[in-house]
């Protein structure tokens, strides 16, 4: 019998969860014989009934799903990473509660792991989101390829099935501050990927905010790539460079007659544009650091109020 553990991080989700969970129990009745689902609820500090919610539906089948309540809201990444440590599946399949996601694709992506294939993703070939979100996701994940991690499919993912040893490898990390699921790929393992469209969300209202997404795009940086310090360097020696040549120029210049050097105003343009650099590079910097700092003190990345196992 294989059991695939069916992680949901759940956030003011009341309305969503006894649909998706219907939906996804009609797709368990298309699974190979021998295989069935487990689910892993996460109520990451949901302000609404997501709780009482979620108790409903392991009352219908206690034996096959677990509750975990968060003491509060730590973010989707971390209650994934939550939802991982009490998966049981020999594989593990990432959800979102919106069914935005097709569960439908569990079928296709545990068809690639019984082939071998330890890591499959789909990815958002096309969606129905606002356009604001449509282009913020774009560029996010056009950045993240090119800057980060090479190997991430275009459009990104959220919805994946990955394999037990992929799944206890990501909980050893235990990292705090990152995209759990990102480290699935940058483990670097091969895997398969499945486009899809990203239809609208029907019920409820995303509070997924824009301070949210910064926060996961500058966490997403400071933890795949070096590529922001790398570019401070290059600036850096670029203006060097470029004041070394100024410099020059200006010397020349006084030294040959053609003008008086007096340009306070220029000075103050290049002293205020240099100065900007460093408050930038400062800040960057900080990034790092605090993040070396969060996790040489060993916090852990959530707290867990109950389980209902």
């Amino acid at each position: 019998m294989n059991i695939i553990s069916i992680i949901i991080p759940c956030y003011f989700n009341e309305l969503n969860l006894p649909v998706t969970h219907e939906r996804l129990l009609e797709v368990e009745k298309l699974l190979p014989v021998g295989a069935k689902f487990h689910f892993v609820f996460i109520d990451d500090g949901s302000k609404d009934n997501t709780y009482d919610t979620l108790l409903k539906i392991k009352e219908t089948d206690p034996a096959k799903t677990t509750v975990v309540k968060l003491s509060g809201n730590f973010g989707s990444y971390n209650a994934i990473l939550a939802g991982m440590k009490f998966a049981i599946g020999e594989c593990s399949v990432v959800i979102a509660a919106d069914l935005q996601d097709p569960p439908e694709l569990i079928i296709k992506m545990y068809e690639y792991w019984l082939k071998g294939i330890k890591l499959v993703l789909a990815n958002r070939n096309t969606r129905d989101d606002k356009l604001f979100e449509r282009l913020f996701s774009n560029y996010y994940h056009k950045l993240i390829k090119r800057f980060a991690i090479n190997s991430m499919p275009k459009g990104g993912f959220d919805f994946c099935l990955f394999d037990k040893q992929l799944r206890e490898e990501v909980v050893s990390l235990d990292e705090k501050n990152t995209n759990t699921l990102f480290l699935l790929v940058w483990m670097k393992y091969d895997f398969v990927n499945i486009p899809y469209h990203r239809v609208k969300r029907e019920i409820g209202k995303s509070r997924w905010t824009l301070r949210k997404k910064i926060k996961l795009l500058i966490d997403s940086f400071v933890s795949f790539s070096y590529f922001p310090i790398r570019l401070i360097s290059t600036v850096g020696i670029l203006l060097s460079i470029v004041t070394l040549l100024y410099g020059l120029v200006l010397i020349y210049l006084k030294l040959t007659g053609r003008i008086h050097v007096q340009g306070w105003a220029s000075i103050l343009i290049v002293f205020l544009f240099v100065s900007s650099f460093q408050m930038i590079a400062i800040g960057i910097l900080g990034e790092y650091l605090w993040r070396n700092l969060d996790a040489s003190r060993n916090r852990p990345a959530y707290f867990i109020d109950k389980i209902h196992i």
